[in-house]
């Protein structure tokens, strides 16, 4: 008899709060506290809310092997059920964006409305050439790496305010963030390819995009709700940072399309 297939593992995550399901995924080199908390603090109160950390992040061990898109995709699924949901609310940041597509497309039946932030359908060479150069500066000069990101995450309204110190501070606090336990997020940044999931999306979503995107411009938020049927579209100010730059306005965005959706499939 052949041996059953290995059940996806769950990943380290956050759990918080009671009521219809909500997963939230994190991007590149953030966890799920630092990408998270505030918004998990605000929808605790009438939602569960899970928040895994991908491999490299939070206490989930580096995965030893390069990082399967669809196999990582099985364990978020994974990990929402461990915390008790069949079905779930779904937003994603960044890598979590794409992320987040892959679970819509591998189980449309458990998502219930899908929140992309920062998406992109498939990496081109401009991002190929953009992920090999944070590969090399976290191995050889993350405080470089770091004011690299300030630089192209953050959007023009922050960047405009901040003096020497502010700058400073912005640094040190990416500086942080950084070790190698991430370079298996990036190394799969680098391989994102979704052109074949896409088309497999059934539930209602809405990609959200930023004008002043340096690191996935908005052209590529553009395709992606494109090819995803009921997608929403919306552009609005700000960079690819916009959860760190202005937590506020990001999270209300979310808040209010998850809640719209909710209220929807209570009817």
């Amino acid at each position: 008899m052949a041996d059953a297939p290995a059940r996806p593992e769950p990943l380290d995550h956050i759990a918080a709060g009671s009521g219809p399901g909500l997963v939230l995924i994190h991007g590149t080199g953030a966890d799920a506290n630092s990408n998270w908390g505030p918004l998990i603090d605000v929808l605790r109160d009438r939602y569960t809310v899970v928040a895994p950390n991908l491999p490299g992040a939070g206490a989930t061990p580096v995965d030893p092997a390069p990082i399967d898109l669809d196999s990582l995709a099985d364990r978020i699924v994974a990990t929402a059920r461990t915390a008790g949901l069949e079905r779930f609310h779904l937003v994603g940041h960044s890598l979590g964006a794409a992320l987040a597509t892959a679970v819509a497309a591998r189980h449309p039946e458990a998502v219930t409305s899908l929140a992309l932030h920062a998406g992109w359908v498939r990496t081109t060479p401009r991002e190929a050439v953009m992920f090999d150069l944070w590969t090399h500066l976290l191995r050889t000069d993350p405080a470089l790496l770091a004011r690299h990101l300030v630089l192209t995450a953050m959007g023009p309204d922050l960047l405009d305010t901040l003096d020497e110190g502010g700058f400073a501070d912005l640094t040190a606090g990416f500086t942080a963030m950084l070790d190698e336990r991430i370079l298996g997020q990036i190394d799969l940044d680098t391989r994102i390819d979704l052109r074949e999931a896409v088309g497999r999306i059934t539930a209602p979503t809405l990609v959200l995009a930023c004008a002043d995107d340096r690191i996935i411009p908005p052209h590529h938020q553009r395709q992606l709700a494109a090819a995803i049927r009921q997608a929403a579209y919306l552009e609005v100010p700000g960079g690819h940072g916009l959860p760190f730059e202005d937590p506020a306005r990001f999270f209300s965005l979310i808040t209010a399309y998850v809640d719209e959706r909710q209220a929807q499939a209570r009817t």
